[in-house]
């Protein structure tokens, strides 16, 4: 039995100051705790939380509507100690996406209406990276995606987050209230930024002068969050059951957690900063740091790991050479391309990065971090890489990563062992794959020119290009192990 630190809920208040976008395992385990750590010691009850479910079922909302919007977080240092936090900061939960029983929408207008509240003065979002419907290279508006249309023909009755924001923002506009802000909660570079970009293109589709209210009335700061919150298995509800919990909608993580915020609240915002949240004029060098190091590194064990039949991020940094392969891309590849404020030390960081990810009291498969590759690799991996070739460096890393993820979209290991390719491409990648069959040449290729993924200047470095087409090759032709020890580069560090 682990040493066990136990947090009650505040009560709630009614006052509900924030909707939330995307009622995921790593909103409640990140910044609902935040939340609720700032009201369990400021005792400012104006800040709870209004959480949709934009996709999924509808499952995750009646449950927690049945537990009086109470739930747990199981924050793990390691197996021996964690702390046991019960969350009561989200006092309504939502549906308005798909589910067979309710079609679309179940609770949409009723969001809209909390959305355009006097009350509601901050949005927050975690709809992953293909929530907000961008070209993941070029950050277009992707107008011909389904739901997007629907959003452009049926603006009234928003399916998307951008759509949903676009249609409350009209309502406050046309009740002359101020615009809410709109802070972005997930793993993209300019997050704000990109954040405003969806929404302002969505809304031109509209009416022009409405779009440039937007662009020029509504703030959208920049952010970077992290902390490691696996999806919950069978074994974490055990585990939690034996510490007298029996929560269907707790979440576990680690004990780590980090956010940093661009700090701009036309109407205000929680004082965060005391609970530990960096206010900052520039998120921007944090968010790249973190993308490029962290995600970057997790990527890389994603889809190396995942083509070897490794299960967890625990089980492939107990492997030497996978370590080793994460400390040379971070310290050799990801650092130079960074530019930190004085002071901030990126050996530490990496060290660091390596402790948490060999913390045993995790279960992060390594198939739900190699989800949606296309929208997540421009920034991960390729800005990067394209930086340090640009200055007439090597990637070997990188380079073993892409061949790894073009290999892995094949959906099927190393083994020979079969696993579905959760990507809103995937089917482009399946056209791919039969189309060139063992032509590995003819396949690098056809996945370079994605222009969606991949840009121009580094689909046209012929050097790159070819040094992942002869990782590709090594890889299933030698396997995982043999291809780490290629030139001894990669396992050395060097």
């Amino acid at each position: 039995m682990p040493d066990v630190t136990r947090l009650p809920a505040a009560e709630p208040t009614g006052r509900l100051g924030i909707v939330h976008l995307g009622l995921g395992a790593f909103h409640r385990a990140h910044q609902a705790v935040y939340l609720e750590r700032y009201r369990q010691r400021s005792g400012d009850g104006a800040w709870g939380a209004c959480s949709a479910n934009l996709r999924g079922g509808v499952a995750l909302v009646d449950a927690l509507r049945d537990a009086g919007y109470r739930f747990h977080v199981a924050e793990y240092t390691d197996r021996d100690h964690v702390t046991l936090r019960e969350i009561g900061v989200i006092e309504e939960a939502l549906f308005t996406g798909r589910d067979p029983a309710h079609r679309w929408g179940r609770d949409l207008e009723a969001l809209l209406r909390r959305m355009t509240s006097s009350d509601t003065r901050l949005v927050t979002l975690t709809v992953t990276e293909k929530g907000y419907f961008l070209s993941p290279a070029e950050g277009a508006l992707l107008r011909d995606d389904p739901l997007i249309a629907h959003d452009i023909a049926q603006p009234q009755t928003p399916r998307t987050a951008p759509g949903i924001l676009v249609e409350a923002l009209a309502r406050r506009r046309e009740a002359g209230l101020p615009p809410f802000t709109v802070l972005s909660c997930d793993n993209m570079p300019n997050n704000g930024q990109r954040t405003r970009a969806a929404v302002v293109q969505l809304a031109a589709c509209r009416d022009a002068e409405f779009s440039a209210w937007i662009e020029r009335e509504v703030a959208f700061p920049c952010s970077m969050v992290d902390r490691i919150v696996p999806a919950m298995t069978q074994g974490d509800f055990a585990r939690l059951a034996e510490l007298g919990i029996d929560d269907p909608n707790a979440v576990v993580g680690e004990a780590f957690s980090q956010w940093v915020v661009e700090d701009h609240f036309p109407l205000g915002r929680p004082a965060w900063e005391v609970d530990g949240v960096e206010m900052v004029a520039d998120v921007a060098p944090f968010e790249t740091m973190k993308l490029r190091m962290l995600n970057g590194s997790h990527s890389l064990l994603a889809y190396l790991g995942a083509l070897d039949d490794i299960e967890t991020v625990f089980d492939a940094v107990s492997r030497d050479d996978l370590s080793a392969l994460l400390r040379r891309y971070m310290l050799r590849e990801a650092a130079p391309t960074l530019a930190m404020p004085a002071g901030t030390d990126l050996e530490r960081y990496a060290e660091q990065l390596l402790y948490r990810f060999a913390n045993d009291s995790l279960r992060h498969r390594l198939q739900q971090i190699a989800m949606d590759g296309s929208q997540k690799l421009p920034q991960r991996w390729l800005q990067g890489a394209l930086a340090r070739l640009e200055a007439g460096a090597e990637v070997p890393c990188t380079t073993l990563g892409v061949a790894a993820w073009i290999r892995y979209t094949l959906g099927v290991d190393l083994h020979g062992n079969a696993y579905p390719v959760d990507d809103p491409m995937a089917t482009t990648f399946k056209l791919l794959h039969e189309a060139h069959g063992e032509d590995i040449e003819a396949l690098v290729e056809a996945f370079f020119e994605i222009d969606a993924i991949f840009p121009p200047a580094l689909a046209g470095h012929a050097g790159f290009v070819a040094a992942v087409v002869s990782a590709y090759r090594c890889l299933t032709a030698h396997g995982l192990a043999d291809t780490l020890a290629w030139g001894g580069v990669l396992a050395r560090g060097q």
